[in-house]
């Protein structure tokens, strides 16, 4: 069966190797690392702190994803800039080696798994919004997919999977435009698995939750657990949005998905460790439900 993990964004203003250990003895299975400025920074991370995590990680039986969605590490201004979506090709550029860089990061920590996202538009718009034209779509879909093929083949030749995540207002918002995504870029899409955040599907409306575990179960290799209301993107704890959590779960089970599904909540850090016990001890009802 899949593993629960739990997001280090949700631990912001803890060490590492303590966040490790914390969620280590909480009875999580996995973490998924997100780096970031003071934490696993892969600008300034060492090669043996990351062999060190390794070793924890390895003692402790916990397996690990690498998350990419540091909100201003590489701007410390305007968050999630520059992205694969901007306007201009060294922006561009400037992300796919962020994204290089966090795949050699993933390799040495052991993590199989690495996730991203597209980034907005520079006037918001969306794949599946009104006001994108076909001429429009393309010209952005083909920025995206250029920026893409470099990850996926570096992922290939390390060993780590790249999972993409369809976020609320960015490019690629639903678990539909993962699809066209996928179709348009033919054979260069190849290993380009789907990071299901399931809180995503109640804000966009893809409606219900398990329906939609079963249409993408096949490209399924990572999995983001929270609650949310519909229209509004914002993680929220198990049981405060409209999320059937017992009809999640058991979804996630009878697709046969047995990679991580890591608790987000990424606004909870200054209540960190309360809060990952507290989403545990849900996610273990849910089941038993």
């Amino acid at each position: 069966m899949f593993r629960f993990a739990y997001n280090t964004n949700g631990l912001a203003h803890h060490r590492p190797l303590d966040a490790l250990r914390l969620l280590a003895e909480m009875g999580y299975e996995g973490v998924a690392l997100t780096p970031d400025a003071g934490f696993l920074d892969p600008f300034e991370v060492s090669r043996g702190e990351l062999l060190e995590a390794r070793r924890w990680s390895d003692d402790l039986g916990l397996n690990l994803s690498l998350e990419t969605g540091a909100r201003f590490l590489l701007d410390a201004r305007v968050k999630h800039r520059p992205n694969l979506m901007d306007p201009e090709p060294a922006a561009r550029k400037r992300r796919v080696e962020f994204l290089l860089r966090c795949l050699a990061q993933a390799h040495l920590l052991g993590a199989d798994v690495l996730s991203l996202w597209a980034g907005s538009e520079e006037q918001g718009q969306t794949l599946d919004g009104d006001a994108l034209d076909v001429g429009r779509a393309e010209e952005l879909m083909e920025r995206l997919a250029k920026g893409l093929v470099p990850v996926i083949e570096r992922g290939r030749e390390l060993g780590v999977r790249v999972a993409f995540e369809p976020e609320p207002g960015m490019f690629i918002e639903r678990p539909s435009g993962y699809g066209r995504l996928v179709k348009y870029m033919g054979s260069d899409g190849d290993g380009l698995g789907l990071c299901l955040d399931v809180g995503h599907l109640v804000v966009t409306g893809d409606l219900p939750v398990e329906r939609e575990i079963a249409r993408w179960g096949d490209q399924l290799i990572h999995v983001h657990l929270d609650d949310a209301v519909g229209g509004t993107h914002e993680h929220l704890m198990f049981g405060q949005g409209e999320l059937d959590l017992p009809a999640t779960l058991k979804a996630l089970i009878d697709v046969g998905y047995q990679g991580l599904a890591a608790v987000e909540l990424s606004r909870d850090s200054h209540r960190g460790p309360t809060a990952a016990s507290l989403a545990l001890g849900k996610l273990r009802e849910a089941l038993r439900a």
